[in-house]
């Protein structure tokens, strides 16, 4: 009787409350069902199924910038006009230094989602958070891009920085990222470290970056386990020599996989130099380009070097450009590269060297079977240099380019040195030579065995050259 009871008043509150619903007079309605969606997002493979013109995406954008209240910009007009379509994909769209809004942004939606490019620039774009946040998220939506250059936005705000992080982490098509001249301190930092953890990226550029110190460890810590970045480029940093040339060093002992570190322009000087020689000396497969142009080394910092050149298995490229390393530097790893069968490519430009330090290299190029690049330019190396530089050239088989200064012109008169009478102190000389003191000739391998020129020198002559002549 109880529960019967319960059940009655429940029934009858609910007719209650159904005539007070209904005396009030409100209802709920649905519109038809052809205006029941007012936006959708395309496809992001809407693209691949036909290829668009350049005249359709044209007239989308135009029309999409009409949506949004914003005039087109007459430089993405002009680039839609020029650009041609190869199934969708494009070269470029250039957007350096053109101010893009929000809505702007947003307009660019309608080019996004039907091309595809090789390189987005969005350099000093003055991106501001919220156009900056949906213009990433855009382009990872319709993966719009292979590189992508974000550089000198000093504005793009936390909501900006983590949509970066999300198209790093999430992108597959994506394979360089530029961001430059802005502060990775903090959020950004934190952001773009943790998204490199599991990121697909292939070439990193962060100069002028302001990552000494904490922002440094951050990212360290996240690439000693990264497998996928081969290219990673810091200059303009300010790291020193002290905790950051350590944490390179140890990003060196325990990442294998990366190609190539840039760190020119910097503060690493010879005691971050020995961190970063420790750490070289681990890698058996990797790293086979180190940038260290313009670090405050010196011929102290070479004896560092000195010990891990000969031992080195990977490292093919190694430019020292812009510091004082001096005659003295050169005869300290003169040996050791000798010793290296695996440098092809070495930086010696602005390095304060003297025909002294030429001949030292000499005897390097003359004893070596791999070296293929030699940059000595914007050094005193003269006409007693230069020829040494030449005889080892006659020995050399691999090097391939010879960058050197033109010889001042004082120096230049050598005509009277050709077809000299043949003397113990004549020693036959290719031509290389003849191309090395004119200025206006170009220095080139091919053929130099056809044709000799004979010239007068005394003096220096490569151990190499002399065993030959003696056997």
């Amino acid at each position: 009787m109880t529960r019967c009871s319960e059940q009655d008043e429940h029934a009858d509150e609910a007719n209650k409350l159904q005539k007070r619903r209904s005396k009030s007079g409100k209802h709920v309605s649905f519109p038809p069902d052809e205006q029941i969606v007012s936006s959708f997002v395309e496809d992001r493979d809407r693209a691949s199924e036909h290829c668009v013109t350049m005249e359709e995406v044209l007239e989308a954008y135009q029309q999409s910038c009409s949506k949004h209240q914003v005039q087109p910009k007459e430089r993405i007009l002009q680039q839609l006009q020029q650009g041609g379509c190869v199934g969708g994909s494009v070269e470029r769209l250039d957007l350096k230094g053109e101010r893009l809004d929000h809505r702007s942004c947003e307009a660019l939606e309608a080019v996004l989602k039907s091309l595809h490019f090789d390189f987005i620039n969005l350099q000093a774009a003055q991106l501001e958070e919220n156009g900056a946040s949906s213009l990433l998220d855009m382009i990872l939506y319709y993966e719009s891009t292979t590189y992508l250059d974000v550089s000198d936005n000093t504005s793009m705000g936390t909501s900006a920085w983590r949509a970066l992080a999300h198209l790093i982490k999430q992108s597959v098509r994506l394979s360089r990222l530029d961001v430059c001249n802005v502060s990775l301190v903090d959020y950004p930092a934190r952001s773009l470290s943790k998204a490199l953890l599991t990121s697909r990226l292939s070439v990193l550029h962060l100069h002028n970056a302001q990552l000494s110190g904490t922002p440094l460890f951050t990212l360290v810590g996240a690439l000693k386990n990264n497998r996928a970045l081969r290219e990673l480029h810091l200059s303009d940093n300010l790291l020193n020599s002290y905790q950051d040339a350590m944490q390179l060093g140890d990003l060196l002992r325990f990442n294998t996989t990366l190609h190539t570190l840039g760190l020119s322009n910097n503060i690493v000087a010879d005691a971050g130099l020995e961190e970063l020689c420790d750490g070289l000396s681990r890698q058996t497969e990797g790293l086979k380009v180190l940038q260290l142009r313009n670090n405050h080394l010196t011929e102290s910092g070479m004896e560092h070097l000195a010990k891990v050149l000969p031992g080195l298995k990977v490292l093919q490229v190694l430019d020292l450009g812009e510091n004082s390393l001096g005659n003295e530097g050169i005869q300290v790893i003169r040996e050791p590269l000798i010793a290296n069968n695996k440098l092809k490519e070495l930086g010696l430009a602005r390095t304060s060297i003297t025909c002294e330090g030429a001949v030292a290299l000499a005897e390097f190029i003359a004893e070596s079977r791999h070296i293929h690049k030699l940059d000595l330019r914007q050094n005193q190396v003269r006409l007693g240099g230069l020829m040494a530089l030449s005889l080892s050239l006659r020995i050399n088989r691999s090097l391939a380019f010879l960058d050197v200064d033109p010889v001042p012109p004082e120096e230049q008169n050598f005509n009277h040195l050709q077809n000299p009478p043949l003397s113990q102190n004549t020693i036959q000389i290719s031509p290389v030579l003849f191309a090395l003191l004119n200025p206006s000739s170009h220095f080139c391998m091919e053929g130099c065995q056809e044709r000799k020129w004979w010239m007068i020198f005394s003096g220096w002559a490569p151990k190499s050259a002399t065993e030959g002549e003696n056997s």
